[in-house]
């Protein structure tokens, strides 16, 4: 991964203006670019390059340019606000919903956390330079831009609030679900180690609330970096945050991200739409309320 990306920076350097991979509308898996009209898109779809990055990859450090920018098809990256006695905690988690370095539309700036992907996964990488271009161009895309950075907050304001209020079992469901959502296979390609960096606590603590998990149904076994959920005892574990987030950042996506027709939708529960035929309705509906 990290080869694919310094190579790909010193493509730009040395002016390359040749589109590497195109991603076409048919099966885009993000979010995102899956709302933009055709000619919108377009803009960027010269630009793009396809990667992959692995579980534990580090997109992006503290302190490093906010360059080049993801757009997302599958995995899920965390990101983790470093302490100065070394310790660091999530703050914010994305998969095909979001975009990785999108704020960089404000011009040229560093990263104030660390973006870690906790599971595998595919994105379409693109300069910061050529996204700031294209916004420039588009309403479209400054609508994508402003409706993303204000789930982000609000995903932000949630997570600060469930930090300080909540017991650790809980918020550990909550980090499950959110890591099913936007990878929803069962069991669950995670390991402690990671769900600890995520709630900023002791693997041992980790273990500990596995434990109860285990005992209320919610995770029926977790051994060599898999865990097994029940999603609808888990949902009954997690604290009430979950729920309201979810449905705050859905009402947002589907109010100010219209679908395409052509476009793949979304699982409603998993950030903004529904998987399957009705997907568009269902987004309709929950617009309405």
């Amino acid at each position: 991964m990290l080869d694919e990306i310094n190579g790909y920076r010193r493509s730009l350097d040395a002016g390359s203006r040749e589109s590497i991979v195109t991603v076409h509308r048919t099966g885009i898996g993000n979010r995102l670019l899956a709302t933009l009209p055709p000619a919108d898109l377009g803009l960027l779809t010269p630009y793009f390059q396809k990667v992959s990055f692995e579980t534990d990859a580090v997109l992006v450090r503290s302190g490093d340019e906010l360059d080049p920018v993801y757009f997302p098809h599958s995995g899920a990256i965390a990101f983790m606000l470093d302490m100065p006695d070394g310790q660091s905690v999530a703050t914010t988690l994305m998969g095909r919903e979001g975009a990785l370095a999108s704020f960089s539309v404000l011009g040229p700036s560093l990263s104030s956390v660390t973006a870690i992907a906790r599971m595998a996964g595919t994105a379409s990488m693109i300069s910061a330079a050529k996204f700031r271009a294209a916004y420039a161009q588009s309403a479209a895309i400054r609508n994508v831009v402003q409706v993303h950075a204000r789930a982000v907050l609000l995903q932000l304001q949630h997570v600060a609030a469930c930090n300080a209020l909540h017991r650790v079992d809980g918020r550990l469901a909550r980090w499950l679900l959110q890591l099913h959502d936007r990878v929803p296979d069962n069991p669950l390609p995670v390991t402690q180690e990671a769900l600890a960096q995520l709630l900023g606590v002791r693997r041992t603590t980790v273990t500990l609330t596995m434990s109860k998990l285990r005992e209320a149904g919610a995770v029926p076994s977790d051994r060599r970096g898999f865990i097994e959920i029940d999603r609808a005892r888990l949902e009954r574990v997690a604290c009430d945050c979950y729920a309201l987030m979810q449905r705050n950042i859905d009402r947002m996506y589907c109010q100010e991200l219209s679908l395409q027709p052509a476009n793949r939708p979304f699982r409603q529960s998993a950030i903004g739409a529904s998987e399957g035929a009705d997907g568009e309705s269902r987004c309709a509906s929950r617009a309405g309320k």
